[in-house]
């Protein structure tokens, strides 16, 4: 078992790695107009969300690791298989960018959505079996609630996506960070 402090920095220096790349894969304006910034609005959008998911990958994960006092190999390595699809996040931002309403780099955004999703359940469990005695994360992580509703947001976002209109695909991302950011007090009222 090791401790968590060098980890959670390693964490923090990939997300710092990424959003530094998705702002530099920005392109220029043409020219110092007005109409050439415009001409680049699908960038700053998708850059924007692209930002939006980086931040909340980062301070879930942060929020997270706050109560956590041990990790094993799993962890270490379902984290960075995680990190690893995360890390496409890059390319996919300037794919949507370039083709913004085109299905595919829609698509491609939405699966890595989808698939962080999945492997951060999978980190989930892996973290409760090393850390059993800690009652504080076993709470926390007692269900997947936030991770299932990602999947089935940006699932119905891809099919209307394919169906009706590709940039569904990168809506369905935000809603479903708003959607989990809410859930919390959505959950108390109905309790």
């Amino acid at each position: 078992m090791m401790e968590t402090d060098r980890f959670e920095a390693f964490i923090d220096a990939i997300l710092a790695i990424i959003i530094t790349i998705i702002v530099l894969e920005i392109p220029l304006a043409s020219s110092g107009s007005w109409e050439a910034l415009y001409e680049l609005r699908y960038e700053f959008i998708i850059y924007a969300v692209s930002f939006i998911v980086c931040f909340n990958f980062w301070n879930y994960n942060n929020n997270l690791f706050s109560i956590v006092n041990r990790i094993d190999p799993k962890v270490i390595w379902s984290m960075g298989i995680t990190l690893f699809v995360f890390s496409l996040l890059p390319y996919f931002t300037t794919f949507v960018g370039e083709n913004f309403y085109e299905f595919l780099p829609q698509f491609l955004y939405g699966l890595c959505f989808i698939i962080t999703a999945i492997l951060s359940m999978v980190i989930g469990e892996y973290l409760k079996k090393a850390d059993p005695g800690n009652i504080a994360l076993q709470l926390a992580l007692a269900d997947h609630y936030p991770m299932y509703s990602t999947i089935i947001l940006v699932s119905i976002g891809i099919i209307i996506g394919y169906l009706f209109y590709p940039p569904a695909i990168m809506v369905s991302c935000l809603i479903s960070i708003i959607f989990v950011w809410l859930m919390p007090k959505i959950r108390s009222h109905l309790n």
